[in-house]
């Protein structure tokens, strides 16, 4: 007989989740009975948030959703920062977590790891779903798995109460199918084609919702000979491609682009300021007869659209290129706008994000269709401006959408769970590495081939320039970085360092990752 803590870790399992990130405690002694009897794979984080940070890299590599076991109270709390940075970039992720016995909550008495009400905390910021009985488990299963499969992801919570876990659980259902998805309507789409058609100058905004669908917005590109404007969340898609805008759409030259299309198609993006308005011009460019294709009915609702087509990316893709006549293509000269584009927007991001935006690529090339994590720090600005990544969904970062601190290391490790066949670069600063630094033994517990980039300028060097450049005086920039050659050899890892030259970078980058597990690579930034 089993109780509702190892029935919930079953179903977890009968809907293909098979690793889970946390850190075992008092509070969650039956959800760890239910792994023991489950298989699923653990990894062991040094911090919640690291938990939930690698439970983000992992989904965004797979497509299935991260999770993350966590205790009451500050482990739910601990967790919360990441939680936000997947919800920003619609990352699948559920949080597991104990709450205290049902009976003591809301009643202050003092309980280990207690809050006022944990459940009410973490709703503002996504769904959150309390289980109090053996009824209540498969009901919330559904919930949060077709919250997954049929609307815009994210994260969701679920807490279990102490007394609740122990419940015996030979009644519980079992787990049903997802949702169906939304189909486009065939009227709707012949219309969008229509106009698509008969468009002068059409741009298509591709976001995070389109990277597993490469080769059918390719597909549709090519039948309408429009430039494509990728989002950070979308970079990688057509790499090298003739009508691929791998620039930031805040950009001025990619505005211009997207102000001057007499139809614009935006698929799969939230239309989020970071992405599309990161210089607070206060204003989002100008999107003629705008049509856009979301998974979700809210985001839809937010924007004035000629046409919204409620439904998953790569269904209102597949529509679209069987109803586009490929014989019916007019010359919109869409090679010509984006490669006018990508010129201007290189030339405006200025030298040095030039300089460390070809340093990336020479990292790239050294790795080929490898997946790049980074952190805010200096290489992610500037490459989030302007950067052609060669591997669908192989290029995320926190330096948008939420902006935290910490998200590279654990997020890189969660990644490199998801695809242990490939290589895993994480670049993060000197200044974020110590916001999640321990998280580098889960890689060497792991043995994961990761190669840990260090940006060291010995500061938080971006935010000193623009405090300078609004006439602040710096304070609290330049806290002091760590020995990264002591660090790696106290975690027992093997350490590489060269100057930013390319040269170097490409020749240090070759040796680390010819090493079997995880290596540091300290980055020494000249004339910092």
């Amino acid at each position: 007989m089993s109780n509702l803590a190892e029935a919930l870790m079953e179903h977890l399992v009968k809907r293909g989740v098979d690793v889970v990130f946390g850190i075992p405690g008092v509070h969650t002694l039956e959800l760890y009975r239910g792994i023991q009897s489950s298989g699923v794979r653990h990894v062991t984080p040094r911090h919640e948030q690291g938990a939930a940070f690698m439970a983000d890299g992992y989904a965004r590599v797979t497509g299935k959703p991260g999770v993350a076991l966590v205790i009451t109270g500050p482990g739910m709390t601990n967790a919360l920062t990441a939680m936000a940075q997947a919800r920003a970039d619609s990352v699948p992720m559920l949080v597991i977590s104990s709450v205290n016995a049902k009976a003591s909550l809301g009643k202050g008495l003092g309980f280990l790891h207690e809050l006022p009400n944990q459940q009410a905390m973490i709703a503002t910021l996504c769904i959150s779903i309390r289980i109090e009985s053996e009824a209540d488990l498969e009901p919330a299963m559904e919930t949060v798995f077709n919250q997954f499969a049929s609307e815009r992801p994210g994260p969701v919570h679920i807490e279990l109460p102490l007394d609740v876990a122990l419940d015996d659980a030979s009644g519980v259902a079992t787990p049903k199918p997802a949702d169906f998805l939304p189909t486009p309507s065939r009227e709707v789409i012949a219309s969008v084609c229509k106009m698509l058609m008969s468009a002068a100058k059409p741009v298509i905004l591709a976001g995070g919702g389109v990277k597993r669908h490469n080769d059918l917005l390719q597909t549709l590109a090519t039948k309408i000979d429009a430039p494509v404007v990728q989002t950070t969340n979308a970079r990688g898609l057509m790499h090298k491609h003739a009508l691929a805008v791998p620039a930031s759409a805040s950009l001025g030259a990619v505005r211009k682009l997207i102000n001057d299309a007499d139809v614009v198609l935006a698929i799969g993006t939230e239309l989020g300021r970071t992405d599309y308005d990161m210089y607070d011009l206060g204003h989002m460019p100008v999107m003629n007869n705008l049509i856009r294709v979301d998974i979700s009915a809210d985001q839809l609702a937010r924007q004035d659209t000629v046409v919204s087509i409620h439904a998953d990316a790569a269904d209102a893709l597949v529509a679209l290129n069987e109803t586009l006549d490929s014989t019916a293509q007019q010359n919109k000269h869409g090679a010509e706008r984006a490669r006018t584009t990508n010129d201007a927007a290189f030339e405006e991001i200025g030298t040095t994000y030039q300089e460390q935006s070809k340093l990336v690529s020479v990292m790239r090339d050294t790795a080929p269709k490898s997946i790049m994590v980074g952190d805010s720090t200096q290489l992610m600005y500037a490459c989030n401006l302007y950067y052609d990544h060669d591997r669908p969904g192989g290029w995320f970062n926190a330096a948008t959408g939420y902006g935290a601190l910490g998200f590279g290391i654990p997020a890189a490790i969660g990644a490199a769970i998801a695809d242990p066949q490939s290589h895993v670069i994480c670049i993060t600063g000197d200044g974020g590495a110590q916001f999640s630094l321990p998280e580098v033994m889960a890689a060497v517990d792991e043995k994961l081939a990761i190669v840990f980039i260090v940006w060291n300028n010995s500061g938080y060097l971006e935010i000193e320039n623009f405090l300078k450049s609004v006439d602040v005086e710096p304070v609290g920039c330049d806290p002091t970085p760590p020995d990264f050659k002591l660090i790696a050899a106290a975690c027992k890892m093997p350490y590489f360092v060269c100057d930013d030259s390319q040269s170097n970078v490409a020749a240090t980058l070759k040796q680390a990752l010819a090493v079997a597990g995880p290596t540091f690579l300290e980055i020494d930034v000249v004339g910092r």
